[in-house]
């Protein structure tokens, strides 16, 4: 999520210009969307079959997963997610690649120019341009990220989609979604549509209740993990209404909770009827997906060679509310291994930081807290020392990561989490590259 938009001197100065298009960063609406969508032609009436993923965690890494599967399987792809972390491009994959800068700048110009300076968020204009980039383009799949909640997220414009997926629910974004997570489920549930499948993660039984309802009264057919499929021995196989038993690889991305996102995306894979995905794709795409920033190794690099060279390990998450955390900090607390484990966190001040930070007690040993550089939301290290020190952490006001790489002094397993911001600053400081 860097402001370091995209390669392209072109593309960001358009991107700059669509920042200034509506006074709100976030303005939850459909009605923007649809009018310029009709001016385009309606390119999301002239996609390929779409699988339309929503939920507060795990999105990003079943979207990872399924793109892996279908790709496996020798099916073309295109994905929209959100949000980037160095580059723009990474947000619009075509037909399997980054969309090119000058795909890019056309498909830009041409939603600038027919919005004609109406109002409209930047969120709601680069996923128009998004679409443009699907229509024009062939593929088999498209695998579409919900941007926020569900119903009225600018990404649910598409009239019946392949298939519909809500990952875990939990309390984030309240200020827009509700005060409560039955209230989140709700507008998470937003995307199921009349006759299409709807596949449900593991939720808390709130979430659950609500998604299920809501999938009735509207006419979904929902599978729902617990009752309809289920993940059992260790994660390692997987139980699905009128199916064989399925044994399951261990995923390629790291956690307990990636392998429940691994088994979410296999259900969804293997119940959708709009392509084939066979099992053997199902399992290369489980130990084969690749998603920065959700619990990464970072093992070659200019900070990672720092942390090294103290013989320690560095690692990046960009997780940012109470539910990701607790995942990330139970991965750590099963591990075996002498070093303590450094937090060098860094969050915004829209977000829960105590509730973030709690889930790590008795795991962390230290917060280092850094202010996420490239955005006008972050939180002051300051604060963010101050309140893990209320917590009973070891804290420091470290400013930036390199002051905090430079205060640890030994041997440590080093986590930079809390921010999906300081996750993009991480990985650029570290020379990544998306591909």
């Amino acid at each position: 999520m860097s402001d370091h938009l995209t390669q392209s001197p072109e593309a960001q100065a358009i991107l700059s210009r669509l920042l200034s298009l509506h006074p709100k960063r976030i303005d939850l609406s459909l009605s923007r969307m649809e009018r310029l969508l009709n001016k385009l032609g309606d390119p999301q009436d002239d996609l390929p079959p779409v699988i339309h993923v929503a939920g507060t965690n795990g999105k990003g890494s079943v979207c990872a997963y399924l793109r892996a599967m279908a790709e496996a399987a020798g099916l073309t792809v295109h994905v929209y997610s959100s949000p980037h972390l160095v580059d723009f491009r990474e947000r619009i994959r075509v037909s399997g690649e980054l969309i090119t800068p000058e795909h890019l700048v056309s498909v830009l110009e041409r939603t600038e120019t027919a919005n004609a300076g109406g109002p409209i968020t930047f969120f709601e204009i680069t996923t128009i341009a998004a679409f443009l980039a699907f229509a024009e383009s062939s593929a088999d799949l498209v695998i579409l990220e919900v941007g926020l909640g569900g119903r009225l997220d600018s990404t649910n414009v598409i009239r019946l989609p392949a298939a519909t997926v809500i990952t875990p629910v939990d309390l984030d974004h309240q200020d827009y979604l509700g005060p409560d997570i039955a209230s989140i489920a709700r507008e998470k549930a937003g995307i199921f549509k009349p006759g299409c499948s709807a596949i449900v993660g593991a939720q808390n039984p709130e979430a659950r209740d609500m998604l299920a309802r809501e999938a009735e009264r509207i006419g979904a057919p929902v599978l729902v993990r617990g009752e309809d499929w289920d993940l059992v021995e260790d994660g390692a196989r997987l139980f699905l209404t009128g199916h064989l038993p399925i044994d399951l690889p261990a995923p390629a991305l790291d956690g307990a909770h990636q392998r429940d996102n691994a088994a979410l995306a296999a259900v969804t894979a293997l119940t959708q009827t709009a392509v084939e995905i066979p099992l053997a794709a199902i399992r290369k795409g489980i130990a084969t997906a690749r998603w920065p920033a959700r619990k990464q190794k970072l093992d070659r690099g200019p900070l990672a060679d720092i942390v090294r060279a103290k013989g320690g390990e560095l690692w990046l998450d960009g997780g940012h509310n109470p539910h990701a955390a607790r995942a990330i900090a139970d991965s750590f607390r099963t591990a075996i291994d002498p070093r303590p484990l450094v937090l060098i966190a860094g969050m915004l001040n829209t977000k829960d930081a105590a509730g973030f930070l709690s889930a790590f007690a008795g795991v962390a040993s230290e917060v280092l807290a850094v202010t996420p550089g490239k955005s006008e939301a972050a939180r002051p290290s300051a604060d963010l020392a101050e309140e893990a020190h209320k917590l009973g952490f070891m804290a420091s006001d470290c400013g930036d990561i390199h002051q905090a790489l430079a205060s640890i002094h030994g041997p440590a397993r080093v986590l930079i989490c809390g921010s999906l911001y300081l996750a993009g600053e991480a990985l650029e400081l570290n020379g990544w590259v998306p591909d």
